[in-house]
């Protein structure tokens, strides 16, 4: 079984911090990290492997320090990392950084899985994923929470929802994201530190993979980011106290006052 893990590296904080000029992350001086649904991916897609035999690859797309969690990955158990870095990516929307990966994919060549965490902490926007699937016109099972079977070319999934979780077959290959119930995320081993620190990580560009100049960075992406603020306090509520009819007539005149 041939399988794709997708990751981004993504600040260490929740104090994110945006630079005015650019409206974009500062990641200066910020430690980095594997996305943490993402940790949850690279371990869905080792223990496949390890059911059913075959190669995880590993791939991101970011600047040269993504590196390191791409190490971190090969420590935890994939095969194979790949990243893709050029300066031609820089201000990519979803719809541009999904384009660019699925593009490396199709140099990649033939994939059963393609595995994603079902969206970054920095953005939280769970589009990227399903873009990718888009790109690559196959099959999409979003907020994945349980693999139950693999027969032949056809994958049985629970989908997890508001009010449960849905069963859904889909034929394969296919694009899945996964939530944190699907697993628990090992540990790297000593070995696998030691493996993961002398193994060669390939770094392709956009020409490597063949990306249209129109479809990627700030040009090719359909959205900007115009403005970044934060929202103003909430005003103190108000305890209402007294009898209950009198408070309803009061609470009445508050919301009036409110529609005016």
């Amino acid at each position: 079984m041939e399988i794709i893990v997708c990751i981004k590296q993504v600040p260490n904080t929740i104090d994110v911090k945006i630079d005015p000029e650019t409206n974009t992350l500062i990641r200066e001086g910020v430690e980095s990290i594997i996305n943490p649904f993402d940790t949850y991916a690279i371990e869905e897609g080792v223990s496949l492997r390890e059911r059913f035999g075959g190669k995880v690859t590993v791939i991101s797309m970011g600047p040269p320090q993504a590196e390191s969690s791409l190490r971190e990955s090969l420590s935890l158990g994939v095969d194979e990392a790949i990243l893709i870095s050029d300066r031609a990516f820089a201000g990519s929307d979803t719809w541009a950084t999904s384009y660019a990966l699925s593009q490396t994919i199709k140099k990649i060549g033939r994939f059963d899985f393609i595995i994603c965490g079902k969206q970054a902490s920095d953005g939280d926007t769970a589009q990227v994923g399903p873009g990718i699937s888009t790109h690559l016109n196959i099959p999409q099972v979003t907020y994945v929470k349980k693999i139950e079977s693999i027969d032949g070319s056809k994958a049985k999934l629970e989908r997890m929802t508001e009010e449960g979780y849905e069963v859904i077959e889909t034929p394969l290959p296919c694009l899945i994201t996964v939530v944190k119930e699907i697993n628990t995320p090992r540990l790297p081993s000593l070995k696998g530190k030691m493996r993961a620190k002398s193994a060669k990580i390939e770094v392709w560009k956009a020409e490597d993979i063949n990306c249209d100049p129109k479809n990627i960075g700030l040009d090719g992406s359909p959205t900007r980011v115009i403005k970044i603020f934060s929202p103003p306090p909430r005003e103190k509520g108000k305890i209402l106290q007294g009898e209950p009819q009198e408070i309803a007539r009061e609470l009445i005149g508050l919301l009036k006052s409110e529609l005016k």
